[in-house]
């Protein structure tokens, strides 16, 4: 067991409260941390390649066992005597839960004779399903998950109706679990239809007419955890409804078609039905099945997954398709059904620069594009003929550009930065958009400002960075900042609006995000560059991100936080063991830190495309061995750390968070404290009770404000 004292006293803040024009100095008492002990077994080693690697904490993997619970309390314990010593921590979270003491909606959508949408009042735990009838009146509540759990844990994941909207099928995560039950509701009464479906993860239901629906899940695990057993063969089941799920019709994937993940959608019209199948996170094959013809077998349109391909409609002699197929942003192809070979497919909106995602409503199809990480919208008509751009609110992020063939509007929702989300209704006739929905939150968006910026990574890319701010703040260096970062699996970081941000942009903080590589926000070329043995790519545009905002004194490294989740938490993850002096607090959370057996987990091995695996070849596995997070951690200085993680996190398993705190424990030779927060009855993120977030939230910036000796205006 190691002790550290840690001393902060008699600092001069020079916290930026009030445009950065105020000095405060506050005594801060010394805060005491004690690490739990950690058993370690230095008898478990693995070889790779000849490599003898040691995983002495490999006994924490086991997440059912007496042991591992009582790291866990023990661990929790420590963190939670930590936080209650910040003296600040209070009123940090009477702030935050009065930002987010609003009410918040949800896009609408129309199902049968009614339109559906979620709100939450303010403080629910989770946001509460409406509908509204088309003919007018008022709203009634169809569906609260506020009533499916005393603690607010089990939320309201997703939700099918059938083509007339008289049945819906939806799907609720317990504690965050990825794995699910369904219910099937009689739309009318509101009362369940038939018996709940279990065991049901990475499917949603699809129907075709109301006589049964389309799903897709995997088996049990008969090996580990039920959280954290590998499921790695994907299937789709038919169920009609009256029958045991037992009975249900297996359609595509198992043992004949084994794929990772296989996911398929009917389409409006509802005579065919598309799937989807791939064994990574990039990449897919797509079937069809002709609903029309009894005993049908599913055909192939895409039969190698070296590409992305998805329906973005169909009609009746036609299927639209996005491809990246020789056109890394993104292109929409036009393919005969009666001969949907490759060699048959047209080109109907072509490739540009900016990244493509296609959607149809109204009998149109909607073109987002991504220009600088900022959305554009484009309306074309079947051939691909432009037709109008949709004006904006504002430069953002902006959602929701589908709806069925015969609808007249569409909802869609906007947001950036300093804009929270707001909903607008557009005409799809005419273009026209008004607005539907505008919160209040006790936040003056035009007091703040978000300016984008290029700086230069290490090997002269230049990669764009949203930096936002209070007007008028200073740049000389003595201003608290938070750097987020994700770069992977070609996912967009596009500006969005958090209350969460508040706290730290009220007092005078800095957010900063930046487009590294490894994500899609220049197309597929953007993201190769961040796979596999280019991974250090990713952490090399971070660290230049960070240098960039010392080196132009929005910042300092003493003033400097890093923040990022799953993929995000290994970058935060590699970033303070390869650089230790890069910031001064750190929030790895959710974080895949153990790079040599991430893919023995879950469906960890569908993220090889990405990361590669320690088996592939002593080339990967040298690769993964000199930047994962877990195995480079040497005795060295680290920043203060807060490691988060929950206890149903069955995607990326806490198994990676406990280990790397027990070893960045052991090897912390500074002053800085290494806790690690454990959510229970919680997962990777979705599905958090409002109570859950704000404590999550206010512990954050307790931790983050305490550790760069500040004192926050509250």
């Amino acid at each position: 067991m190691r002790e550290i004292s840690i001393l902060l006293a008699c600092i001069v803040l020079l916290a930026a409260c009030n445009n950065n024009s105020e000095s405060l100095i506050t005594n801060f008492k010394s805060l005491e941390v004690k690490y739990p002990s950690t058993k370690k077994d230095s008898l478990v080693k693995d070889n790779y390649f000849g490599t003898e690697v040691a995983d002495p904490y490999r006994w924490l993997e086991n997440d059912t066992s007496a042991e591992t619970g009582a790291w866990v309390k023990a661990q929790n314990e420590v963190t939670e005597s930590y936080l209650q010593q910040i003296p600040f921590r209070k009123t940090i979270g009477k702030r935050y839960e009065d930002l987010f003491n609003y009410e918040k909606f949800s896009a609408p959508t129309r199902e049968g004779n009614y339109i559906y949408y979620s709100k939450n009042s303010g403080l629910q735990n989770q946001s509460v399903m409406y509908r509204e009838s088309v003919d007018g009146g008022a709203a009634e509540l169809f569906l609260d998950p506020n009533t499916f759990s005393k603690d607010g844990t089990t939320s309201l994941s997703g939700i099918s109706f059938t083509k007339d909207g008289s049945l819906a099928a939806y799907t609720i995560s317990e504690g965050g679990s990825d794995w699910q039950k369904m219910i099937v509701l009689d739309a009318a009464t509101k009362k369940q239809a038939g018996d709940s479906m279990l065991d049901i993860k990475f499917g949603s239901a699809s129907w075709k007419g109301n006589e049964g629906f389309y799903y897709s899940t995997y088996d049990r695990p008969k090996q580990g955890s039920f959280l954290a057993g590998v499921t790695d063969t994907h299937k789709l089941f038919y169920h009609k409804m009256g029958t045991p799920q037992k009975e249900d019709k297996l359609i595509y994937g198992g043992s004949a078609q084994p794929k990772r993940y296989i996911w398929a959608g009917v389409s409006e019209d509802e005579r065919w039905l598309i799937i989807y199948g791939a064994n990574a996170t990039y990449g897919n094959e797509v079937h069809i099945l002709d609903l029309s013809k009894p005993n049908g077998v599913p055909l192939p349109v895409v039969t190698d997954m070296k590409n992305q391909h998805g329906i973005v409609d169909t009609d009746d002699s036609n299927f639209y398709i996005q491809t990246d197929r020789n056109a890394p942003t993104g292109k929409l192809v036009m393919v005969p059904i009666a001969s949907p070979a490759e060699a048959n497919w047209k080109t109907i909106v072509e490739a540009k620069p900016e990244v493509l995602n296609a959607s149809s409503a109204g009998g149109y199809i909607f073109c987002t594009y991504l220009k600088d990480a900022v959305t554009k919208v484009f309306q074309n008509d079947k051939t691909g003929k432009q037709i109008r751009e949709i004006v904006l609110p504002g430069l953002g992020s902006a959602y929701g550009f589908s709806a069925k063939k015969n609808d007249k509007e569409l909802y869609y929702g906007f947001t950036a930065y300093t804009t929270p989300y707001t909903i607008y209704k557009l005409n799809i006739g005419t273009g026209e958009t008004v607005l539907y929905k505008k919160p209040t939150v006790q936040f003056k968006p035009e007091e703040y400002e978000s300016n984008q910026v290029f700086y230069t990574s290490k090997d002269g890319t230049k990669i764009p960075m949203i930096i936002t701010r209070k007007k008028g703040i200073e740049l000389n260096g003595k201003n608290p900042c938070l750097l987020y970062g994700y770069g992977g699996f070609g996912v967009n970081l596009t500006p969005f609006f958090s209350t969460s941000n508040i706290i730290l942009l009220e007092n005078g903080g800095i957010y900063a995000v930046p487009n590294i590589r490894g994500g899609g926000e220049y197309g597929e070329a953007w993201h190769e560059q961040g796979i596999k043995t280019k991974k250090q790519n990713v952490f090399d545009d971070f660290i230049a991100a960070a240098q960039y905002l010392v080196d132009n004194k929005y910042t300092s490294r003493d003033l400097l936080a890093i923040e990022g989740g799953s993929n995000g938490g290994l970058l935060v993850g590699a970033c303070i063991t390869q650089q230790p002096g890069i910031c001064k607090v750190a929030f790895p959370a959710v974080g895949v830190l153990d790079m040599l057996r991430y893919h023995k987990f879950t469906a960890g091995a569908g993220w090889a495309y990405d990361y590669g695996t320690s088996a592939d070849s002593k080339e990967m596995f040298d690769y993964l061995y000199t930047y994962s997070p877990l195995h480079n951690i040497k005795g060295a200085e680290y920043p203060a750390t807060m490691i988060t993680t929950a206890d149903h996190d069955d995607r990326v398993v806490p198994a990676h968070s406990f280990k790397f705190a027990a070893t960045l424990q052991q090897n912390q030779n500074g002053a800085n404290p290494v806790l690690i927060r454990i959510e229970t009855k919680a997962g990777h993120g979705a599905g958090k009770s409002t109570k859950q977030t704000i404590g999550e939230q206010t512990d954050k910036w307790s931790f983050m404000f305490y550790n760069l000796g500040l004192q926050p205006k509250y």
